[in-house]
């Protein structure tokens, strides 16, 4: 009776750290997935940037348009900062934190009292930090292996 019921807590034992390892790798999943498509909405918009720049210098509509982009940027860096990276991913999630704050300083620096000012933003190292956050990526697909 004592050896059925020994195996019966190794069994348990077994199939719970088998569950506690699946969560684990769904979680991992689920955040690189989510940090791949905050990477490629940073992605696409570096790439969109310097052309609205220069239209928004002569077009007051492409000037407002961009400015909602930032802050609609400042919003998703915000709520993607507070995202808890799985064990495996917290270095490279620190690292994508650092990276934001420093995004999150430089668009702060483009806009006066709330208004965006092109040549703060045409001067600002926005772009540069955005390439530097999207050269994670290879580091947060590496991830899913």
């Amino acid at each position: 009776m004592k050896k059925v019921v020994s195996v019966i807590l190794i069994l348990a034992t077994m199939m719970l750290s088998a569950c506690s390892l699946l969560d684990e790798v769904n979680n991992s999943l689920d955040y690189v997935n989510e940090a791949k498509s905050y990477i490629n909405s940073l992605s696409d918009f570096a790439e969109e940037a310097p052309q609205l720049i220069q239209d928004a210098a002569v077009d007051p509509e492409v000037k407002q348009d961009l400015e909602n982009q930032l802050n609609t940027l400042v919003e998703d860096i915000n709520e993607f900062n507070t995202i808890e990276a799985p064990a495996i991913a917290e270095d490279i999630h620190q690292d994508l934190v650092t990276k934001n704050e420093a995004l999150i300083d430089e668009i702060n620096t483009a806009m006066e009292n709330g208004e965006l000012a092109l040549e703060k933003l045409e001067n600002s190292e926005i772009i540069n930090t955005v390439n530097d956050v999207t050269s994670l990526l290879d580091s947060i697909e590496k991830l899913e292996l």
